[in-house]
């Protein structure tokens, strides 16, 4: 491995009373590709400004190699400068440089740096970041507030990159695309995985059941001790003041862990007296904005219980859709019809109710008072504020002292309390750590209503959505049944650039060579096929025992503390039996189909 360009040891930092750091151990090496994965408030971000240098430590050692060149995009940046080509050339760009990032995430140099939205002001930092050609990129929530298209260029851009990356993000999906390094922030430490996120997951539970185990154990140490305290302590004073003062630091390190164990929130959607079955009938529906077409000729119908994710490029019309969805606009033609009984709670991507001298209380409770009804039951405001993980003195604060992840929580604790039937959550994921939205999926998961989701988090779809309606921004639209992957692989291309799609479009000018006559279709599959389908039914068969297998020795809580090598093993065979098994499950599904449509003479 080549040595760091940049790294931290034995980093510590206090948070006023609270340590935020203690004995933390980093390092980078050229283009590594790394993540910092932590809950919110760990000081993900903080860690990233003392590599930054922008932040020094109460203790502890940053080193890097001289001349290193450090790039780097706080998770809510400022553009400065006439136009955005100024804001990237005084970031240490050359004109052209600024002028080739910025048109790589889609923005023109000239477009003037006042009024941008927070999809602009995010890409103009990015184009900053890499036109410098910089030695480290550090990368805060890089994905908030960019659609998917403009991801995927940052992906692309990440790839290509000669510099050492560490990103803080949200995002799952890509997370895995990018990483082949993890750091986990836990405990006022770092740990460290050399592996990409995909793997994050299994390797941290494993740590967790490791330590629960310990815990177990010293609990079970400290109950023996205590017995035999009560039982002889006195007439052994003298002889044995080293085996309570053994008892004490137990104690003392119970007392360790039992403070390092963190709150938990508790998510639960608010569901009022069912919908009918019909939700909203759409027919035909268009609409136009400033003479361009953003919705052209579309139809669907939403039933009681749909999860609809909708997707599509920033300014494509997402909002618009959903905005005519719910009876909130009328379309230029066609019709909405919705369904009896409705009653919606909605989230608004602009977070525009959160006025900033606003107080917790007062976002909870507006009416005053010390009781919401939260789901047609009373809560007094303290225990309700407390499950979303607001203290009690966070009651009293103003909404501007919140973090975005703060905020982001307070409005969710707000919509999630009204009963609804039918729930609209315009970009619920931005600035929330990967903790909460889990619990945020697992509410929303057993929402008895029906969800309409705009998000641009690829993962967070997938796990969620019954179907995906996505929008290109020229007025095309579409519905696939499924999540995001299942609207890729169904239709490629459909959210590309303009410019990429009129090519595609152009292409067929040229006249194509007569294509061959089709050879006559046998009415069974061919032997090499058939091979195919037996290999596949015998690994759909053979590979979920294999997985089971894997999944009970990995459950072994003890065996990552034993032998991490082993159970590092364990986590990639698992990972690849259930790859593998996935694949021969789709193949099997292909061949089946060939075989029946063969069969059939088609």
């Amino acid at each position: 491995m080549k040595p760091p360009v940049l790294a931290l040891r034995q980093v510590r930092l206090a948070d006023g009373p609270r340590m935020l750091f203690d004995g933390v151990d980093l390092a980078l090496e050229p283009r590594c590709r790394a993540c910092l994965v932590g809950r919110n408030g760990a000081g993900k971000t903080t860690l990233l400004r003392i590599l930054a240098g922008e932040v020094e430590a109460d203790d502890g050692e940053r080193t890097l190699v001289p001349g290193l060149r450090i790039a780097w995009v706080p998770q809510e940046p400022v553009i400065g400068g006439p136009t955005v080509r100024d804001h990237v050339v005084a970031a240490g760009a050359a004109p052209h440089e600024a002028d080739a990032a910025l048109q790589t995430f889609g923005l023109d140099p000239a477009r003037s740096s006042e009024g941008l939205s927070g999809g602009e002001v995010r890409r103009a930092a990015l184009a900053a970041a890499f036109a410098r050609d910089a030695d480290v990129l550090l990368l805060d929530e890089p994905t908030n507030h960019l659609d998917i298209p403009a991801i995927a260029t940052l992906e692309a851009e990440i790839a290509a990159s000669r510099a050492a990356v560490l990103l803080v993000s949200h995002d799952r999906a890509f997370l895995e695309r990018v990483s082949d390094r993890c750091f986990w922030l836990e405990g006022r430490k770092v740990r460290r995985l050399d592996r990409g996120f995909a793997h994050f997951e299994a390797w941290a539970e494993g740590i967790a059941a490791a330590e629960a185990e310990d815990a177990r154990r010293l609990q079970k140490r400290i109950e023996q001790e205590e017995h035999w305290m009560q039982r002889g302590v006195t007439a052994r004073r003298a002889r044995n003041e080293g085996r309570r003062r053994a008892l004490l630091d137990l104690r003392a390190a119970r007392a360790e862990l039992l403070r390092e164990t963190r709150g938990q929130m508790s998510l639960e959607a608010a569901a009022s007296e069912g919908s009918g079955q019909r939700v909203a009938e759409v027919r035909r529906i268009s609409k136009a904005w400033a003479g361009r077409t953003v919705i052209r000729d579309f139809s669907t119908r939403i039933q009681k219980g749909d999860r609809v994710a909708v997707v599509g490029p920033n300014g494509a019309g997402k909002t618009t859709l959903v905005r005519m969805l719910v009876g909130q606009l009328e379309p230029d033609s066609g019709s909405v019809k919705l369904g009896t009984g409705l009653e919606v709670a909605y989230l608004d991507q602009t977070r525009a109710d959160l006025k900033p001298d606003m107080t917790l209380r007062e976002v909870l409770a507006p009416l005053g008072g010390d009781q919401i009804l939260v789901r047609g039951k009373p809560w007094h405001v303290a225990a309700y504020a407390k499950s979303f993980l607001f203290t009690d003195a966070q009651l009293r604060q103003p909404v501007r002292s919140l973090s975005g992840g703060e905020r982001n929580r307070l409005l969710l604790a707000r919509v999630l309390a009204a009963p609804s039937n039918l729930l609209v959550l315009d970009e619920p994921t931005n600035d929330l750590d990967m903790d909460t939205l889990d619990l945020l999926e697992d509410a929303l998961s057993d929402y008895a209503g029906t969800l309409l989701l705009v998000s641009h988090d690829r993962d967070f779809i997938d796990r969620l959505a019954t179907s995906t309606i996505a929008l290109n921004g020229r007025g095309d639209i579409v519905e696939t049944p499924g999540g995001w992957k299942d609207f890729e692989s169904q239709n490629p291309g459909f959210l590309a650039p303009q410019a990429q799609a009129a090519a595609r479009k152009a292409a067929p000018a040229t006249p194509a060579a007569p294509a061959p006559p089709a050879p006559a279709r046998p009415g069974k599959l061919s032997y090499r096929d058939q091979r195919r389908l037996e290999a596949a039914e015998a690994l759909v068969a053979g590979l979920p025992g294999e997985i089971r297998d894997l999944e009970l020795r990995l459950s072994d809580s003890g065996l990552y503390r034993r032998d991490p090598k082993a159970f590092a093993q364990l986590t990639a065979d698992l990972e690849s039996a259930r790859m593998r098994l996935e694949a021969a499950e789709t193949e099997w599904l292909e061949l089946e189909e060939l075989k029946a449509r063969l069969a059939a003479g088609g």
